[in-house]
Order: structure tokens, then sequence, then C-alpha cells
């Protein structure tokens, strides 16, 4: 039987990569089908069933769902969120059941009413071949969805708990990506590069094909060759500070001469699996993985790029809480810095204390970073070792973060104990002197304001 099952799968798994592929050059492979259609679906799914058909239904389901429209797929979330909730009458019974007797299976009973009937439909959704795959795209649909309805967030929530569980570490499988590796991988990663582009597959070599130079990606095998998550890495003499020299791949390094290995690009690939923890896993991996083959290696750093500081320092000169020089003033505004050195060494000192300021003192509501990247590195153990700036000044640098960027430092014998610190008192983990030039960026902020007033 399982034999026959495993077969049964496979060769739905082909009717359906080939269904979706033809769907997707416009053929009619998948006829378009009401929301009734699929409600009615989706409603039988639910009930009781032999694996086989139980499958079936279930491709059909998502084939219906992938031949919507936005609007339709809009009213199936809707549809999703009130009549596939959970039943409070059920809730209420089985409440006052547990209440009386306080045992084992009355408890179950009261966790089994409390869960939405749409985790059971995700669920029997997930069991068709690619189920996994269809259901991630699925969430990224809601979350552009959600944007406009929020009420949606329910739904989202029960997406996130599933996911959570179908895509824990121990799911997780470590790829290294080189020049060999099967060309429609590679045509991913060139797709998914959300950090420094890859603009054809020249450049894509020059990252890969290098000795001093390694790509690693986390997959999952529901998911087959789609990479969840990839990081890029340079192996270096000392630690880098600018971005066009890595990219260009100019100073090579051999690997047993290096002392440096440099996170330059991480990138998830899947707006499905928003929210759903992969980079601190990634990261530590990695690191192991390059200590193992390269123990000459003693530094481990990223070179980050801060996306949130030139929107914020606009928003503080605006509000008229930061007055740059005149000098300054002109220079950043007009990127003129970037082909001037001596620009540069006029405004280097105010950029660097403000930067400092921005990335230790600047906080959300929740008392985490205002920068995301910052969010990501600290949360994950790392500390803020140092300020490069210009760092990157291709015009997404000079955007973004006024050319600014960072190295942010992983220490293997403190990750866990500067990650303890981040999460339990936000403490931003840093050297001596981005405390020194943070101290200088608050002090501008309050002689600012004092003069407005």
């Amino acid at each position: 039987m399982n034999v026959n099952m495993n077969f049964l799968q496979e060769l739905l798994s082909s009717i359906g990569r080939r269904t979706r592929g033809q769907a997707s050059r416009g053929g009619k492979a998948v006829t378009p089908s009401s929301l009734a259609r699929l409600t009615s679906v989706c409603e039988t799914l639910m009930h009781p069933g032999g694996e086989a058909s139980q499958i079936l239904i279930a491709q059909e389901a998502l084939e219906r769902y992938a031949s919507l429209d936005e609007a339709g797929r809009l009213a199936f979330f809707q549809l999703l969120a009130e009549r596939y909730a959970a039943d409070p009458a059920q809730i209420h019974a089985a409440y006052a059941q547990y209440r009386d007797s306080e045992d084992n299976a009355s408890l179950e009973r009261l966790f089994s009413a409390c869960e939405p009937r749409r985790q059971h439909l995700l669920r029997r959704l997930n069991l068709c071949p690619g189920g996994t795959y269809e259901l991630v795209k699925m969430r990224a649909d809601l979350l552009r969805a959600l944007k406009e309805v929020p009420e949606l967030a329910p739904l989202d929530a029960d997406f996130a708990h599933l996911f959570a569980s179908w895509f824990n570490r121990g799911f997780l499988v470590l790829e290294s990506i080189d020049w060999n590796t099967p060309a429609a991988i590679l045509e991913k990663i060139i797709h998914y590069e959300a950090v420094h582009a890859i603009g054809d597959w020249s450049d894509l070599r020059r990252r890969l094909d290098p000795a001093d130079r390694h790509c690693y990606a986390f997959f999952h095998p529901a998911t087959g060759d789609e990479p969840l998550i990839f990081v890029e890495v340079a192996l270096c003499r000392g630690i880098p500070d600018s971005i066009q020299t890595i990219l260009a791949g100019e100073e090579s390094v051999r690997p047993d001469e290096a002392d440096t290995a440099a996170f330059y690009s991480i990138s998830n690939c899947q707006a499905g699996l928003k929210g759903i923890s992969f980079g601190n896993f990634l990261i530590k991996q990695v690191v192991q993985e390059l200590k193992r083959e390269l123990p000459n290696l003693d530094n481990f750093v990223t070179l980050s790029p801060v996306p949130g500081f030139a929107s914020w320092l606009a928003g503080e000169r605006e509000n008229g809480r930061c007055q740059l020089t005149d000098d300054a003033a002109a220079s950043l505004d007009g990127d003129r810095w970037a082909e001037d050195p001596k620009l540069r060494d006029k405004l280097s000192s105010e950029l660097r204390a403000l930067a400092a300021h921005y990335l230790i003192d600047g906080k959300r509501d929740n008392g985490l970073p205002l920068d995301p990247v910052a969010r990501f590195h600290l949360g994950n153990g790392a500390s803020l070792h140092r300020l490069n700036w210009p760092g990157d000044t291709s015009e997404k640098g000079r955007q973004q973060s006024h050319g600014l960027m960072v190295n942010y430092l992983y220490e293997l014998d403190r990750i866990e104990q500067n990650h303890e610190a981040f999460s339990r008192e936000g403490t931003v983990v840093c050297t001596s002197d981005i405390r020194r030039e943070a101290k200088q960026g608050r002090a501008r902020l309050r002689n600012a304001s004092k003069a407005d007033a």
C-alpha cells in the first residue's frame, strides 16, 4: 500500500507541475472556476475520506485557488476568516466540561474546540504533492491583502502557526551553492537576491566561482529546489569596509590566508514565510561550517546596509530635531560627497555621530531598534562593531543610508550572552568608539532642539 501511495503521489506531483507550468504559459490546463466551486471543494475536503481521494481533492482546491483573480482570492480569504473560525458554542461547551472535571481528556477537547476550522483545512490542502509551497504562495497573497483588510489578521496567524511547525529547524537542509549547482537553482539565486542585485550570469559567477567566495542556502524537503534563505560570504584579510570592493571581486584572497569571513548579503526568498525565523539558524550554522573548514578564520562579520537611516534622518531634519552645518547639508542632499573627498571629510563626523545615535538609541514602540537589519543581527547575538562611511556608493546605498554600512560582529563565545542582553533589556552591544559617537549624536539633536525653541 505504501508503495502504491508513493507512486500515486509522484504521479500527481508530475501532473501538478505540468498543469501549473501550462497555466503560467497561458495554457488552458487549469480551468478558471468560481469562488462557489472552490468553497464546495474545500467543504468536501473537510469531511473524512480515503487518502488517495483527499489528495485529489486538495489538488483541485489549490488549482482552483490559483485560477482566481485578486478579488476572488480576497473573497476566499474573507470566507476562511469568517466561516472557518472556531465555533463559540463548542468552545463554551468544552470549557464548561473542563471546568467541571479538569482532566486531560476535557482539556484536549477544549484545545480542539478552540482551534479554528481553517487550520484543519490548511492541513488537508497540504496533503497533495507541492501543497506546502502552494500554501506558502497563498500566504504571500494574504500578506498583500492584509495591508488593505487588517481584519484578516487571525487568518494570517493561523498560517504563521502552522508554518512555524512545518518549517522548524529540524526540517531545514543547509546546502552549499557554487558555480556547479544546477542552473535552475542558480536562476533562483539571481531572482531572489534582495540586497545587492545580480546583474547577469557573469556577475553571479564572480560571487560563486572564486575560492574566496561562498554561498549557503537553506532548503526544505517540501519545497524542492526553492531556497528559503541564502547568504553570500567573502573571505578577506581584515574586516572589509566597502561593498563595491567585494562585489568587484578584484582583491582575491587564498582561503588559507584569510582571517575574516564577511557575510555581505542575506536574502529571504519566500514572501509567504515572513516572520518565520531562518536567518539566525543560517548564520550560526554557516559560521560553524566555515570554522571547521578554515580554522584560520578569526573574524565572522557582516557588511550590512542600514536601510532606515536616510528616511529617519530626513524626518529628524524636517521636524527641526537635527540641524546639519551648511556644508554638510549641501553635500548630503546633493550626494556631492560621493565625488569629493574634501566634502566627505567635512561631513564624516556629523554623519557618523547621527548614525551611531540612530542605531543605538533609535527605538520602535516595542523598544527594539528602528533599523530592521540591526534588529536582525543584534537579536541573533551579534555586536555593533564598526560604522563604515562611505561603505556603499551605489545609487541604492546613497538613497537608503547615505552610503553608510555597518559591520556586525559574531563572536562564537559571546553570541548567547549578547542575545540574552538584547532580548531581555534591549541592550545594543557595541564598541566604545561607537558609543562615544552616539553620545555626540544625541548632543547634536539636543542642541538642535534648543536652537529651534
